[in-house]
C-alpha cells in the first residue's frame, strides 16, 4: 500500500510539474527575477541611508561633546585663574566624563562609517548584477520571443502543408471518380448498343428489330445494285444494236445503196 501511494505520489507530481512546465512564461519569470532584485537593491540602498543617518547623528553629538568639553576646560582654566581650585577641578572633572562619552561616540562613528562603506560597495556591486541581469534578461526574451515566433510560423506553414496535402487528396479522389464515372458511362453505352441491357426510354431497339434493319438495309443495298447492273446492261444491248447496223450497211452493194437513196 505504502508503494502504491508513493507511485501515485510521484505520478502526480510529475503531471503537476508538467503542467506547471507549460504554463511558465519564461518571460515572465525573469521580469519577477529582476523585481525581487530590484527590490533587494532598494533594501541595501535604505540599509545605507539608515546607516549614513545614524553616523550623522553620532557626528552631531561628537561635535556637541567636543563643544562642551572645550567649554569645561576653559571655566576650569578661568576658575584656577581666579584661585579657584574646586571650581577648576569640578570642570575638569566634568571634561573627563564627557572625553569619555566621545571617545565611545567616536568608536561607534567608526563603526558605523566601516558599514556604511560596506553597505555602499555592495549596493555598488549588486547594482551592476541587477544591471547585467537586466541586460542578460531582456536578451533571453527577445530571443524567447523570436524563437516563439519561428515556432510558431513554422506550425502555421505545416498546417498549411497538411492542408494542401488534403487538397491534393481529395482532387485525386475527384480526378479518381469522374474516371470511373466516365467508364462507367462508356461501358453502359456498350451494353445499350449491343443489346445487353434494356432501355426503358423505348428509343434502344431489340435484337429483331436491329436484324431486320439490317436485313432491310441490305435489301436495299441489293435492289441498287441489280438496278445498276440492268441498266450497264441496257446501255451495252444499245450499243452493240448501233454498232451492228452501221455493220450491214457498209457491206451492202453499192447498188442497194443507190436505191436506198431513191
Amino acid at each position: 500500500m505504502s508503494g502504491v501511494m508513493k507511485r501515485m505520489g510521484m505520478i502526480f507530481r510529475a503531471k503537476a510539474n508538467k503542467a506547471l512546465d507549460r504554463a511558465e512564461d519564461p518571460r515572465e519569470t525573469l521580469d519577477y527575477s529582476y523585481q525581487k532584485q530590484l527590490e533587494l537593491l532598494q533594501k541595501v540602498r535604505r540599509g545605507v541611508a539608515d546607516v549614513a543617518t545614524s553616523r550623522k547623528r553620532l557626528e552631531l553629538q561628537l561635535n556637541q561633546l567636543q563643544g562642551q568639553s572645550s567649554k569645561l576646560e576653559d571655566q576650569g582654566r578661568k576658575a584656577l585663574a581666579l584661585g579657584r581650585e574646586d571650581l577648576a577641578r569640578e570642570a575638569l572633572s566634568r571634561r573627563a566624563a564627557l572625553q569619555q562619552q566621545v571617545t565611545d561616540l567616536e568608536t561607534q562613528h567608526q563603526t558605523l562609517q566601516g558599514e556604511e562603506e560596506k553597505l555602499t560597495l555592495a549596493a555598488q556591486r549588486l547594482q551592476t548584477k541587477v544591471d547585467a541581469f537586466r541586460t542578460k534578461k531582456e536578451t533571453i526574451k527577445a530571443t524567447y520571443t523570436a524563437a516563439q515566433a519561428q515556432t510558431r510560423i513554422g506550425e502555421a506553414f505545416s498546417g498549411i502543408s497538411e492542408e494542401m496535402g488534403d487538397v491534393g487528396m481529395a482532387i485525386q479522389r475527384a480526378e479518381d471518380k469522374t474516371a470511373q464515372l466516365q467508364a462507367r458511362a462508356g461501358a453502359i453505352d456498350e451494353l445499350l448498343a449491343s443489346g445487353a441491357l434494356d432501355d426503358q426510354s423505348g428509343m434502344a431497339k431489340d435484337d429483331i428489330a436491329a436484324e431486320l434493319d439490317r436485313i432491310s438495309g441490305g435489301t436495299d443495298v441489293e435492289l441498287e445494285l441489280q438496278r445498276m447492273k440492268a441498266e450497264l446492261a441496257g446501255g451495252e444491248s444499245s450499243k452493240q444494236a448501233i454498232e451492228g447496223g452501221q455493220a450491214d450497211t457498209q457491206d451492202a452493194p453499192p447498188s442497194q445503196h443507190k436505191f436506198d437513196k431513191q
